[in-house]
């Protein structure tokens, strides 16, 4: 048996919750997965997985040894880029995955300066608003706006953002402003059914506002660009209209009851391990995100 092999194996499994999945993604056979699995097993002397019909989940043995096989396959995949020089210089394509808007207004300006400073390197990006597997998928990097789930991964904070209703000045000229939410109910609103979808709105101190939308726009974008000609107030994430505050297009009411901003944070899997072209990209993509006033 190739011990850091099965070790490989078992990690992925582990991360997947499938021996099916690992299979597919490792390129083998489902029977050679379990049996690689199994081997392992019998050479420590303790069951790693329990397997049901519908799950597969650690024991606490096998949470254990995942810990001691990440930090040994880190140490392995260490030497052998140090070896390669790939874990001095960046080389290689990065990946990096973030929500669309976001990913488009803040992300890719970062990746385009990081290549032309590293010519030799190539990029890829995967801007999409839904939770992407960074193992699954590929991703070196993911940006994740909101709280995050325990996940063993390395994760930075860059910034925060807030859940805001806004409008256009015009439209505060004509219709008034709202000074607390349920005043809502007396607004025109645009709702954006790509991240609103329901028309239940929450504010601090759990306080629920049920709104009747006048307009239904499947992006954010839409809503955005209703909201900035005057014709109703929309609510979404305060970095999606950044440009359009410091503009003074569009104006921010009801900040006293909104709920406590959302954190931004930069995640990958390495650690300290990570190869250079992951960790120059972070230093890089760290430093300019929290310097940028409208993510904090």
């Amino acid at each position: 048996m190739d011990r850091w092999q099965a070790m490989r194996i078992f990690v992925r499994v582990a991360e997947t919750g499938s021996f099916a999945e690992t299979a597919r993604i490792m390129h083998m056979s489902a029977p050679a997965v379990t049996r690689s699995v199994a081997a392992l097993e019998d050479l420590i002397g303790a069951r790693l997985f329990v397997r049901t019909t519908r799950s597969v989940k650690l024991t606490e043995a096998g949470r254990r040894y995942l810990e001691d096989c990440r930090r040994i396959l880190a140490d392995i995949s260490e030497a052998e880029a140090s070896a390669a020089g790939s874990y001095a210089t960046p080389t290689g394509t990065l990946a990096i995955t973030a929500p669309l808007r976001f990913g488009q207004m803040y992300i890719l300006p970062i990746m385009t300066d990081y290549l032309d400073a590293h010519p030799s390197m190539s990029g890829r990006t995967f801007f999409a608003d839904r939770p992407v597997n960074i193992v699954e998928e590929g991703m070196d990097v993911a940006v994740r706006i909101g709280h995050l789930p325990d996940s063993g991964f390395t994760a930075i904070k860059v910034g925060s953002v807030r859940q805001v209703v806004c409008g256009a000045p015009a439209y505060f000229e004509k219709h008034g402003v709202p000074l607390t939410p349920a005043d809502l109910k007396q607004h025109r609103i645009v709702a954006s059914t790509s991240a609103w979808a329901s028309p239940e709105w929450k504010f601090a101190g759990d306080h629920r506002v049920t709104v009747t939308p006048t307009l239904h726009c499947n992006t954010n974008e839409a809503s955005i660009a209703t909201a900035k000609k005057g014709w109703g107030l929309t609510r979404v994430l305060s970095y999606q209209i950044g440009p359009a505050l410091i503009a003074g297009t569009l104006q921010i009411v009801l900040a006293d009851h909104e709920e406590p901003p959302l954190p931004i944070h930069i995640l990958y899997p390495e650690g300290r391990h990570a190869p250079a072209k992951v960790r120059t990209f972070v230093d890089m993509a760290v430093s300019r995100l929290r310097a940028n006033r409208l993510l904090n």
